[in-house]
């Protein structure tokens, strides 16, 4: 499995409080079955990432685990706010997008989706670009369905944290509502650190799209097959569509 969505950094953003803390993140990824790591550090402007020195930063931790014989790849990324991808240079562009490939992880404003986050899918778009949407759990609205449907018919495709599909109430239905009607992708951690909160883990949100019936026939792709195309560059062909 690939984490195309993980705080593993240390001392960059609100992820990873230090390089003991990215090794242990690395850890739990193992234990889970995963192999490779997307890092993806918050690119908006309540974060001072410098874009340049992510690369650097990503060797680093590699070195690291090496080391230590964990065996994960570190792999590059971002987290790119959806107000910030107009003013990234092409080069910056290229550098948060995830691993080799011309995804960009976006992080819509917040609030109800609307039309401006199209218009930023469109603007990858013309760019070179395809847009990974995180977070649609923030963006509860009585058209929300309709509007990620919107966007995937556009291009883009969801990504949806993993932890929220294990939870019971209204959190955990929700999610699982989304991905029965075919709006959700690919599962990532979202993790920020090994002391709490999400683990690194994905194996155990899977198991519970085993058990949806109109996900059980796609979870290898969700788990294995469209995560390495997005971080590899390879041709990615989606085996369904929204079912709304």
């Amino acid at each position: 499995m690939i984490d195309l969505h993980c705080h593993i950094l240390p001392r960059l953003d609100d992820g990873a409080r230090d390089l003991e803390d990215s090794v242990g993140m690395a850890w739990q990824a193992a234990e889970d079955g995963i192999e490779a790591i997307c890092a993806t550090p918050h690119i908006r402007h309540d974060h001072d990432v410098r874009i340049p020195e992510v690369a650097d930063r990503v060797a680093a931790l590699n070195e690291r685990l090496r080391d230590e014989a964990i065996p994960v790849d570190i792999l590059t990324g971002g987290e790119v706010s959806a107000t910030a991808v107009a003013a990234l240079s092409d080069e910056e562009l290229a550098r948060v997008a995830l691993g080799r490939g011309q995804w960009v992880l976006l992080e819509p404003a917040p609030g109800p989706l609307d039309d401006s986050l199209t218009r930023c899918v469109g603007h990858l778009g013309d760019r070179g670009y395809r847009a990974l949407i995180a977070h649609p759990e923030r963006h509860l609205s009585a058209d929300m369905f309709e509007r990620i449907a919107g966007l995937i018919g556009d291009g883009a495709l969801v990504q949806a944290t993993a932890d929220f599909f294990l939870r019971e109430g209204g959190t955990g239905r929700g999610m699982r509502s989304l991905a029965e009607a075919g709006l959700i992708h690919v599962l990532s951690s979202d993790a920020h650190s090994s002391h709490g909160g999400r683990p690194v883990h994905l194996s155990a949100a899977f198991e519970v799209l085993r058990g949806i019936e109109s996900t059980r026939p796609h979870v290898e792709w969700m788990a294995e097959t469209g995560p390495r195309a997005i971080v590899s560059g390879e041709e990615l062909n989606v085996p369904f569509a929204p079912a709304l």
